[in-house]
């Protein structure tokens, strides 16, 4: 089942330059896993060294916050829209 996730301009250059990302998996964490190995450089911000979502990552799945739901567990079917928020902190 086809998912579309989406980076923001930081992350997808992390992705060979791809904002937007077509994937597969039963859950949001199968989606990342999937990227993540597609895009080695970008899988360390995606989720941590344990596999979960960072906590200054946030997660929209379809514009609800994962944390909110089942985290990474969280069920997703063909159609859906992810979309990922980095905080950005400056100085």
């Amino acid at each position: 089942m086809a998912v579309t996730f989406s980076l923001p301009t930081v992350l997808a250059r992390l992705a060979d330059g791809h904002a937007t990302i077509e994937a597969t998996g039963d859950t949001l964490g199968d989606v990342v896993a999937e990227i993540a190995g597609r895009y080695p450089r970008l899988a360390p911000r995606l989720r941590d060294e344990t596999g979960g979502p960072y906590p200054f990552v946030t997660y929209y799945l379809n514009d609800e916050d994962i944390r909110f739901r089942s985290g990474f567990a969280t069920p997703v079917t063909a159609g859906d829209e992810i979309t990922i928020v980095a905080a950005i902190a400056g100085g």
